[in-house]
């Protein structure tokens, strides 16, 4: 006998009035549906309650179909995280968090007080320092007497671009052997002596991997079950992963081939890294070719290699992110991490072989440089995308529109929390720039929401609350804005936060919104369909699948 349907009724069921790859507009109302009928892992139905299939589903009774009265509760599409790290996010779970530090002597603090209390962790690894915590430049020697035992000590940025060691972290890298990297940055000190920190390239080529050869598969893999579990817990039923690497991708193989699945639709794009000739670029391009010829929408659709992804530019807290103009508080003009030359045989070849693309491009110059690469070499029916675009210019928020290429944005990093150095580093000139979402929504460029976990809070709540109110998630109390006039609408933004990103990875025709055929993943949740409330949602249940993963 068959696992009897569930009719969801009472309720307000969101439905956003536009074909996914489209954008709602600023004032554009929701409209809502009555009620919706599961039946297996896909929504049979969505609409009022005299529709006959509602009232055909019913007359069958209590032991056909089960009713879950919402009590006036709204209904959303499962969401869809359109930019994060899944491995990172699970690891980072189990980090010491300095989010809250604001100088040095917090961080030493916290440090100090961690270190007493876990004397039989192996490495103290922390996350999310900002660099304008030590305006001055962290150093290894700022966070050497911090441990009695003189364990390494490793800390992320915020931004995941640098990683700050100690010299017992230096050692345990073997940092000392390290050749420099292109698009990296080994920091050393008049004397040639390495300061603690790795940036950028360096950082990905050579820390990333390390921390993932010291981690055991069982670390691994608990680490992806951890972050999934926290998706659950915020309303994520999918996920976009942006650098997907080996230990990441045998650890998802090997969860899967232990529990047969992972309840989450998972789709990543593979790192590409700057080496050192051509030929070596481009094999990582081959290999994400070749996993893609694997594991792809026919073969494995909800966990699979979708395209490839380059980290063009670094950030601008750091000043590594690459600018049109100067930075303004010392008159640098930093090299990009990759080039227009380097760049355009690796689009060139994934977009040949059918892979998507995407970019991440922060400052105006690589904005630029990106789009120019991927209007001339990216076919547009691959959806093509660029990641963050903090600050663009009028011209390229333009032609993010008329060349189709997804604005994958994230505006939780638009929270004035974290903006604090801007204006000393880049002017207040080019802040009002900064985040010009509104632009390329009314240019036509199709929106894709993430929120880059675990650099960021990644409730979707909070990710609109911050889009549309441009207003801190972080710090509540304060009333600091963000060119508001860049702000998304609420429908809009729901909208790119399940089908906009769905829509994305080719997964628009199955997720991302509530209507028959679709999968049923969808949350439940308390809100008011107010901007300023939205911060206030409070999540109830999740749903994958058309079974409930995880409750309040």
């Amino acid at each position: 006998m068959s696992a009897p349907a569930t009719l969801f009724t009472n309720g307000r069921i969101f439905q956003s009035g536009v074909k996914p790859g489209t954008n709602a507009g600023l004032d554009r109302p929701p409209t809502f549906a009555e009620c919706m009928l599961v039946s297996g892992t896909e929504i049979q139905h969505v609409g009022s309650a005299s529709d006959e299939a509602i009232i055909t589903a019913l007359a069958a009774g209590p032991d056909a179909v089960t009713v879950h009265d919402l009590q006036g509760k709204t209904l959303l599409p499962g969401f869809v995280d359109g930019h994060m790290h899944l491995m990172l996010l699970g690891q980072a779970l189990n980090k010491l968090d300095l989010s809250k530090c604001k100088t040095l002597h917090d961080i030493q603090t916290l440090i100090r007080e961690y270190a007493a209390a876990n004397p039989d962790v192996p490495r103290i690894l922390c996350r999310s320092y900002m660099h304008s915590m030590v305006p001055s430049g962290a150093k290894a020697s700022d966070i050497d007497d911090l441990d009695p035992l003189d364990r390494p000590i490793l800390i992320d940025s915020k931004d995941l671009h640098t990683t700050w060691a100690n010299t017992a972290g230096i050692k345990d890298l073997g940092a000392d052997s390290w050749p420099d990297v292109p698009g990296g940055i080994i920091e050393r000190d008049s004397n040639g002596k390495l300061t603690g920190i790795f940036s950028e390239a360096a950082n990905i080529t050579y820390v990333w991997p390390y921390l993932a050869s010291v981690a055991t598969m069982e670390e691994r893999t608990a680490a992806i079950k951890s972050a999934v579990l926290a998706y659950h817990e915020a309303g994520y039923t999918g996920l976009i992963d942006m650098a997907m690497d080996e230990g990441s991708w045998e650890a998802l193989q090997a969860l899967l081939a232990a529990d047969g699945s992972i309840p989450m639709r998972i789709a990543a794009y593979w790192l590409v890294k700057p080496l050192k000739t051509e030929k070596e670029t481009v094999a990582q391009v081959e290999r994400a070719i070749e996993l893609a010829a694997k594991y792809n929408a026919a073969t494995a659709p909800d966990c699979r290699i979708v395209g490839i992804k380059v980290i063009c530019d670094g950030i601008i807290d750091a000043c590594t992110a690459g600018l049109t103009e100067p930075y303004s508080h010392n008159e640098h003009l930093e090299v990009p991490l990759w080039t227009y030359e380097q760049l355009e045989p690796v689009v060139r070849r994934a977009d040949e072989a059918g892979l998507q693309i995407a970019l991440h491009a922060i400052g105006d110059a690589t904005i630029t440089m990106v789009v120019d690469t991927l209007s001339k070499y990216a076919n547009p029916e691959r959806r093509p995308r660029v990641e963050h675009l903090e600050l663009s210019n009028e011209r390229d928020a333009l032609r993010l529109g008329q060349n189709r290429i997804t604005a994958s944005i994230q505006p939780v990093h638009a929270d004035p929390a974290i903006l604090g150095a801007w204006p000393k580093l880049i002017g207040e000139h080019r802040c009002k720039r900064a985040f010009a979402y509104r632009e390329f929504a009314d240019h036509g460029a199709p929106l894709a929401l993430g929120s880059d976990a675990p650099t960021a809070p990644h409730s979707p709540f909070g990710n609109a609350y911050v889009a549309t109110t441009r207003r801190s998630y972080r710090e509540l109390d304060t009333e600091t804005t963000v060119n508001p006039h860049f702000a998304l609408g609420v429908c809009e933004s729901f909208a790119a936060g399940t089908e906009g990103a769905a829509y994305s990875v080719f997964d628009d025709h199955r997720i991302g919104v509530l209507q028959k055929g679709y999968k049923a993943d969808f949350v439940i949740v308390d809100m008011e369909w107010k901007k300023e409330k939205l911060k206030d949602t409070k999540m109830k249940e999740t749903w994958y699948n058309g079974a409930k993963v995880w409750s309040a």
